[in-house]
């Protein structure tokens, strides 16, 4: 599966998911900046399956009727929490299919 790590999901995710998976972020591809809808494009037509952020209103704000990329919101962006949760952020992973949304309650943590 290849996968694209958001701006705002901790970028040391990327060293946790599985290695059958290829993993980048959006500033590896040059797409710092876009905004969600230019870039879940921008992601999909690149060939990526699943786009991963901690941008909770990314989900109010973008249809994914007729997309072929998954959606996965992470509920904190705080490291310590996200490696902690490594194991349920895995399992969302390998239930994304195209076009689907996924929010993973991972808890909080401080910051």
């Amino acid at each position: 599966m290849k996968i694209i790590l958001d701006e705002s999901a901790p970028q040391k995710l990327r060293l946790l998911i599985d290695s059958r998976h290829f993993v980048v972020t959006t500033w590896f591809q040059g797409w710092s900046g876009l905004k969600n809808g230019a870039l879940l494009a921008a992601a999909e037509g690149a060939g990526f399956d699943l786009f991963i952020t901690a941008d909770q209103e990314i989900s109010c704000q973008q249809n994914l009727t007729g997309r072929r990329i998954a959606l996965l919101v992470l509920s904190t962006n705080n490291w310590g929490v996200v490696k902690e949760q490594v194991e349920l952020i895995a399992t969302a992973i390998e239930a994304a299919v195209a076009g689907s949304y996924a929010f993973v309650d991972i808890g909080h943590g401080r910051g």
